[in-house]
């Protein structure tokens, strides 16, 4: 779990705006579209099962966090639209 005063100081890396970190059903849904195959992070590789994540205050990304470490890098962010299938 991340540190509440950790979560109010960071910010994607990218456009320096909040972020917030993932309801359980949100990281649950993003689980099931990586075990079904497709997800790719922004630098396109394949992404693996995370366990929580940090979404940008735009809803356009998500920086995975694995093994309670937030992984904030802008090729590692996971493109929430673009990884929607329809």
């Amino acid at each position: 779990m991340i540190d509440p005063e950790l979560l109010e100081i960071l910010a994607c890396p990218e456009n320096k705006t909040a972020v917030r970190l993932a309801e359980p059903e949100e990281v649950e849904a993003l689980n099931a579209r990586i075990r079904a195959g497709g997800v790719t992070n922004r630098a396109g590789e394949s992404v693996e099962e995370i366990d929580g994540g940090l979404i940008r205050e735009d809803g356009q990304f998500l920086y995975a966090i694995r093994h309670d470490i937030p992984i904030m890098l802008i090729d590692e962010a996971i493109p929430l639209e673009s990884n929607v299938q329809e």
